[in-house]
């Protein structure tokens, strides 16, 4: 159970991290000061294999749509990816992903809404940046190198994901049982230092709560991991960059009442010091922002 007491003693232990800051958002030519209140990332899902019904766009013209009605609902960017990060699912050739992802990006960029682009593809990520992306959700680390030089490129922000393998499609394990934080915070401190040496200079990290790994196929294993991390967000502040989580969907724990699982554990997230949220669930996320930002201890 979450306590009071226990959030007290988990800020008690860690007081020297709790007021740290981080760096603010920078995308375009917006600036987004998360230590004030954290930016909503909407998703929208081109694969149908993403086993989040609700965000899935069948076609470009159904993306750009749902990424008018979040953006409407509240949120600050909207990340479009055309492959799905499930294991089972099928891969999508690069070409493929340019197909589904551009047409959205220059109407969506058109519209004056920022976008940001789900993937680990070079070929992808310039296509992307040049249709308008300012955001890459940079779900792999192979080709990294080639990678940073077009984020510097352009100017992009990168939000670079934690990933074990090549890419997110690697299935891999993560820490479970003990403090995951200081291998967390190992793994971005050395790729923020070679992003840097490339010129990329808008950086966030996000710690992978919301892909799959081998040994969190337990729901209850898996949601126990995800919610202890995003409590412990504000230890990584250390990096100095914005933080970024997918806020879990606990399908298992809230059965018929999934969709208000990404609101509860925004509360989590905001508690922990995430700098942005990644949700499907804009309008409730939103809603919990702004509630969060309105009230006060006494």
């Amino acid at each position: 159970m979450i306590t009071l007491a226990a959030l007290a003693a988990l800020a008690d232990e860690y007081r020297a991290d709790l007021d740290l800051s981080v760096d603010p958002l920078l995308i375009g030519d917006q600036v987004f000061d998360v230590n004030v209140r954290p930016a909503i990332m909407g998703c929208v899902n081109l694969s149908r294999d993403s086993t989040y019904r609700e965000s899935i766009a069948v076609s470009s013209a159904s993306a750009i749509r749902k990424g008018r009605i979040q953006a409407a609902q509240g949120a600050d960017f909207i990340d479009l990816g055309a492959e799905s990060t499930t294991a089972a699912a099928g891969r999508v050739a690069p070409k493929d992903q340019i197909a589904a992802l551009v047409p959205a990006i220059e109407t969506l960029s058109a519209d004056g809404i920022f976008v940001s682009a789900e993937t680990y593809e070079p070929e992808v990520v310039r296509a992307c940046l040049q249709a308008g992306a300012k955001v890459l959700n940079l779900t792999g680390s192979q080709n990294h190198r080639e990678i940073y030089d077009l984020a510097a490129e352009f100017e992009a922000t990168i939000i670079m994901c934690y990933v074990g393998g090549r890419n997110v499609r690697d299935v891999t394990d993560v820490t479970v049982g003990e403090d995951p934080i200081p291998g967390i915070h190992e793994h971005f401190a050395q790729r923020i230092e070679t992003a840097r040496s490339h010129g990329v200079a808008r950086i966030a990290i996000d710690p992978g709560m919301g892909f799959y790994y081998g040994n969190l196929v337990d729901p209850a294993v898996r949601v126990q991991h995800q919610t202890s991390v995003l409590l412990n967000t504000f230890r990584l502040r250390r990096l100095a960059v914005p933080i970024c989580h997918a806020v879990p969907h606990a399908f298992a724990l809230f059965e018929e009442e999934f969709r208000s699982a990404e609101a509860f554990f925004a509360v989590f997230a905001q508690l922990g010091g995430t700098s942005i949220i990644r949700t499907h669930e804009v309008a409730r996320v939103a809603a919990i922002v702004r509630a969060m930002g309105s009230l006060s201890v006494q």
